[in-house]
């Protein structure tokens, strides 16, 4: 059964970006505050500032100003952006070279600071250096089955650190010391500090796309066999049941509490508190779909749109007006995390209320007792 748990709000129409140029094609997306950057295939990088409105009837929107764009001139497609805000950085992959540009203005760094011979970069968002001017990036390196660590500061990089891989790695996300990873055959935890690795479970990268997420302190979301959304932890263990995707699961993203995929066709949105799933948007022809500091962004090649969360209030309510008052209560309870604490308190008493009248019109009686309690 079916909950609006999102609505898919356009940011940027095709026209912004490209006009007429129809070769032109979305590679990539980052997004930071209201800065919105755009990678695409014939090396430009786009910024535009994102207006979030809301109309009194709650309707939102988002007026997306571009503030300018700049070729890197190179004839390959910007495969890859991550901002470091604190450092005003952005970290531009293009053609195996990660180079380091001002967030504003898009120009280099004028000490040329890159790091070479990177066929894909993340960043460590539980850094382990405690340094507040610097960010650790983690790449897939171009020399086969080896992942490098650096430190990159405001003007220059530093490596840290070389791991050799028992397969050819093809993703990776990091939370502190570990990484997970997808190698050729199978997933893996690896401490990159004790050089300790850990199996999880198998895999075959060259049959469809690995995805590894972290989600959270020391746990990260992988596509598992058999179309499943798996959950691990750094010690290897799973400490949420999985949920189930379709088999061509393209990207994943969270909004606590909903785990959302993207397939060929669809938009899919399960819950992390009972694995069900809950909505299903048609969305053809997507090819990125990534979450920032809890803002859902998708993408085709020629345009961006913003999965905006309904508030969780109106979700329960709804629930609750469809007589599903398990669901309901699950869904308050692990709204818990996301509203403080007193208003939590008078929220849920209401919401516990509002179940127990629903059960007593059903005559359950005994189960309205326990709600009235």
């Amino acid at each position: 059964m079916s909950v609006k748990a999102f609505k898919l709000v356009s940011a940027v129409e095709r026209e912004m970006l490209m006009g007429d140029k129809n070769y032109i094609n979305i590679e990539c997306i980052e997004c930071c505050g209201k800065n919105l950057y755009i990678g695409t295939n014939d090396c430009f990088i786009y910024h535009f500032l994102l207006d979030e409105k809301v109309s009194t009837a709650g309707k939102v929107t988002f007026a997306a100003t571009k503030q300018l764009h700049k070729y890197l001139g190179l004839k390959k497609p910007v495969s890859e952006l991550k901002a470091a805000s604190a450092l005003t950085r952005l970290l531009v992959l293009c053609d195996n070279t990660i180079t380091l540009v001002n967030m504003i203005n898009l120009e280099p760094v004028p000490t040329g600071a890159r790091i070479k011979g990177a066929v894909a970069f993340t960043l460590n968002e539980n850094p382990v250096s405690g340094d507040p001017f610097c960010v650790e990036v983690c790449i897939i390196s171009v020399k086969r089955r080896t992942i490098q660590m650096f430190m990159v500061f405001e003007d220059r990089v530093q490596i840290v650190k070389e791991v050799f891989t028992p397969e050819q790695p093809c993703a990776v996300a990091v939370d502190g010391y570990y990484l997970c990873l997808a190698l050729t055959t199978q997933y893996i935890i690896l401490n990159y500090n004790t050089g300790v690795s850990q199996d999880l479970f198998p895999y075959c990268s060259d049959e469809k796309r690995p995805i590894v997420k972290r989600i959270g302190r020391q746990e990260f979301l992988l596509a598992g066999p058999g179309g499943l959304g798996m959950f691990a932890t750094v010690d290897g263990i799973s400490q949420r049941a999985p949920v189930h995707w379709s088999e061509n699961v393209i990207g994943a993203a969270l909004c606590f509490p909903y785990v959302v995929a993207l397939d060929d066709e669809f938009i899919t949105v399960h819950s992390m508190l009972d694995q069900q799933q809950k909505q299903t948007l048609p969305f053809k022809e997507g090819h990125i779909l990534q979450d920032f500091e809890g803002k859902v962004i998708v993408a085709t090649n020629k345009g961006v749109y913003i999965l905006v969360p309904l508030p969780l209030e109106k979700q329960i309510q709804d629930l609750l007006a469809s007589h599903r008052v398990e669901e309901a209560l699950v869904l308050a309870k692990g709204a818990r995390r996301n509203i403080p604490k007193e208003k939590f308190q008078v929220m849920y008493k209401r919401i516990l209320q509002q179940a127990g009248f629903i059960q007593f019109a059903q005559l359950q009686f005994l189960e309205a007792k326990e709600l009235f309690r």
